[in-house]
């Protein structure tokens, strides 16, 4: 497991420095007046080429942090591509503009889409608690709860036990099979952090919870319902799921590499492209491309994956604190609210797994959208990746005039 401090850093900001805006209590947002006037798109010029380009300068096998990046910058105002660095370093042959990269906790994206799915249908009501849901799974003594908690990060449920922070930790257990059940029994086991909807702690655990509650409200398997609700109608064909064996990314891919020092002071990069990502399940082990994260990112923010008034779980922000910064929360249900230097509000989601960041947000007015994979040298650091920083810089702040 990443430290605490890590996983708040890489699920809350997406930028070294970005300031986040007040919380925003969970409310239903006013009636507009039927007269009153579009506001002007977030962006209106076309996306800044000669940054984005420069922001990919040098990624290779040289570069001490990325390999490779793949960058899909699109949007009502322009958009762009870019492709820079080496699919391998055996070989040496350029990255694949089309491949498939482990996409980390974007798949909280995808989990909180099919549980407010569901909302939309009746099948489960979000201020209920999931001890309801999910009889004999929590302890009496647990205290209540909802649904909404376990989306937005402020359930209290502690994480489960793993191997350790270390990255030679996490190296010698890459191949173990973890059940989620498992880890819910232990993370309960442990009692909760805080009370439930006083706090928020951003925390792998909450969606575990959430794909074992999918599994019992459909009777079918995690997957299945992902594919069913949103990769087929989607046409999502290049994105998956590993389940639990499974250890090689499928089709074309750029390798991920993780820098390890040797003893005699130089740095080893290892190939962690083959990975069992068990532990992370309904949290963090999808699968996918630019391609297809931005296609759905462009449905989620449009309104044709989540019905509208569902959607709102995703641009509401809980009006509690950080349980380790004590700054105001900016997690939703699957996003983040982040402000950029310049001002401008987008929402996203990122992800790591080690070789691999992973973004995709934008404007909730979709006039600049942003999706990127960098297969970062350490990926799990609390450092955010200068590939990525440049990224955001380049594709979501206004250009002056």
């Amino acid at each position: 497991m990443m430290n605490a401090r890590a996983r708040t850093l890489i699920a809350a900001t997406l930028l070294l420095g970005i300031v986040s805006g007040p919380a925003v209590a969970h409310a239903t947002p006013g009636p507009v007046a039927l007269s009153a006037k579009a506001p002007a798109p977030v962006f209106s010029t076309a996306p800044d080429a000669q940054a984005l380009t420069k922001a990919l300068e040098g990624v290779g096998a040289a570069n001490e942090d990325a390999t490779a990046a793949l960058v899909r910058v699109g949007g009502s105002s322009g958009s762009w591509q870019g492709v820079s660095g080496v699919a391998d370093l055996r070989t040496g042959r350029p990255a694949l503009e089309q491949g498939r990269f482990r996409a980390g906790s974007v798949t909280k994206t995808f989990t909180a889409a099919v549980v407010l799915q569901l909302a939309a249908e009746g099948k489960v009501d979000l201020d209920k608690p999931v001890q309801g849901y999910l009889p004999g799974t929590f302890p009496d003594r647990f205290p209540s709860v909802s649904v909404r908690e376990l989306l937005n990060h402020t359930s209290g449920i502690k994480p489960a036990d793993g191997p350790g922070d270390a990255f030679e930790a996490q190296w010698d257990h890459r191949f173990d099979v973890t059940d989620p059940h498992d880890q819910i029994a232990n993370a309960l086991a442990q009692g909760p952090e805080f009370d439930p909807g006083s706090a928020q702690h951003y925390l792998n655990i909450n969606y575990t919870v959430l794909g074992v509650l999918i599994e019992k409200l459909t009777g079918t398997a995690y997957e299945e319902q992902v594919d069913r609700r949103i990769l087929r109608p989607l046409g999502l064909r290049q994105t998956s799921f590993p389940g639990r064996t499974q250890t090689r990314i499928p089709g074309p891919y750029n390798h991920g590499y993780q820098a390890v020092p040797r003893p005699d002071g130089s740095t080893e990069l290892r190939d962690v492209s083959v990975w069992n990502s068990s532990d992370r399940w309904a949290a963090g082990d999808i699968i996918s491309t630019t391609a297809d994260l931005e296609r759905f990112t462009v449905a989620l923010f449009s309104g044709r994956v989540v019905p509208r008034a569902q959607l709102e779980e995703m641009f509401t922000i809980p009006a509690v604190k950080d349980v380790e910064s004590g700054a105001d929360a900016v997690l939703t249900a699957g996003l983040s609210r982040i402000v950029m230097p310049d001002g401008t509000e987008v929402w996203g989601k990122s992800g790591s797994r080690y070789g691999y960041s992973t973004g995709i947000g934008g404007t909730r007015d979709l006039s600049r959208s942003l999706v990127y994979s960098v297969n970062s040298t350490d990926a799990k650091s609390e450092e955010m990746n200068p590939v990525v920083r440049n990224l955001l810089m380049a594709a979501l702040t206004r250009q002056s005039n």
